[in-house]
């Protein structure tokens, strides 16, 4: 009895509980819809400026490294003992042009080389009797050279002659070739003898005093440091702007000071790790402790006239050389020529004068986007022959 009557109590509830169900979805079934409410548009606005051409004449600003212009290796071109010449053969040391860096050992080629022209003089005081007897149009010559052999110092030049015989007489004699042979030692005596060819400095020193140096060893390197120059490496967009000839303003670390260069030089080649092409400055009059080799100056140059062309922000450029114009109220790409690259801005050409171009840099903006110029309730109209001349521009491109 009790199981029936729970059995009765479940089917119960269960139709109850079923039938509820059914009416809440009838009425949500016979509930009138709400009416939806319209999207919002959201109104873009753009910063634009009008296409309008002119000449400019744009300065570029870029910095470069100080160099030397001469930079050298002192090479030893005997082999000896290393000497200290009228300078200290350290790394920084100063020198003028003419001092002597370093002596390689010469003594006994200095000895040798005063041994050959005692000889030498021998030779010729044995052959002035001949001479005067046998070629006397030669002996005032020919003697007044024997005086003016000194052994401490280079020989003097040879008296000219034209006489065959005579010339047959000297070779026969040795005096020719003894007197090319001295020649030949000067030579290498000099070569003991370091001598600095410009005011300076020493960047590097391989061998000090003391030392033992091969001929062809490396003795220091050494750089130039009253001329100096600059080199700037500039985009090659930009490069074209710059002449052979210009003069630059060179600022000082603190740009309080202005110095002035001459650009003397551009590289031929593109640094292929930069992508910049190298243009040097010549530094003539300047404070030596304000340009320093190895520093890094401002330099400015003063840029060439550019015509028909108009700047706008960098930023507002992409893939290079396109830019977004407001057409009908809509953005549309378009390609233009960029003619110079500044930090922030560019200078170009190619859009036809009277459109608007956007001059700001537009995030998640695609071609046709529904837009308004800043500042203006509506857009400019623009005339069809504008319309015809820019889709002639980009079916060309």
């Amino acid at each position: 009895m009790n199981r029936k009557k729970t059995t009765f109590i479940i089917v119960a509830l269960i139709v109850l509980l079923g039938g509820s169900a059914g009416l809440s979805y009838l009425f949500i079934l016979l509930k009138p819809e709400s009416p939806k409410k319209p999207p919002v548009e959201l109104k873009r606005y753009v910063k634009t400026e009008v296409v309008e051409y002119s000449t400019i004449v744009s300065p570029l600003a870029a910095k470069g490294r100080v160099v030397s212009s001469h930079e050298v290796a002192l090479i030893a071109e005997a082999a000896g003992k290393i000497e200290e010449g009228s300078v200290v053969l350290k790394k920084g040391t100063s020198f003028k042009k003419g001092q002597l860096l370093a002596v390689i050992y010469k003594d006994e080629v200095e000895l040798a080389l005063k041994a050959r022209k005692s000889e030498f003089l021998n030779t010729i005081a044995n052959l002035l009797p001949d001479i005067n007897v046998d070629y006397p149009d030669y002996i005032s010559e020919f003697t007044q050279f024997f005086r003016e052999i000194d052994i401490n110092k280079d020989l003097p030049d040879l008296p000219s002659y034209e006489n065959d015989q005579f010339k047959v007489f000297l070779a026969s004699r040795n005096l020719l070739s003894a007197y090319y042979g001295i020649l030949q030692d000067e030579k290498k005596l000099k070569r003991h003898s370091l001598y600095a060819p410009f005011n300076g400095a020493f960047t590097n020193v391989s061998y000090q005093a003391g030392s033992y140096a091969n001929t062809g060893s490396q003795v220091a390197r050494m750089i130039r440091t009253d001329q100096l120059e600059i080199e700037v490496p500039v985009k090659n967009i930009n490069s074209k702007w710059i002449k052979i000839g210009d003069k630059v303003q060179v600022f000082s670390e603190n740009e309080v000071s202005v110095m002035e260069g001459t650009v003397v030089r551009k590289a031929k080649f593109i640094d292929i790790n930069t992508q910049s092409r190298s243009v040097f400055v010549l530094v003539s009059d300047f404070n030596e402790d304000e340009l320093v080799v190895g520093g890094y100056k401002k330099v400015v140059f003063s840029g060439q006239e550019i015509e028909q062309a108009m700047e706008i922000p960098r930023n507002a450029i992409f893939n290079f050389n396109e830019a977004f114009i407001v057409k009908d109220g809509m953005l549309k790409k378009t390609q233009l020529e960029v003619l110079k690259l500044n930090e922030n801005s560019l200078i170009f050409r190619g859009i036809p004068e009277g459109y608007n171009v956007v001059v700001e840099p537009l995030i998640n903006a695609k071609e046709n986007t529904p837009v308004s110029i800043l500042g203006s309730d509506e857009e400019q109209p623009e005339n069809k022959q504008k319309d015809k001349d820019l889709n002639h521009q980009s079916k060309t491109k």
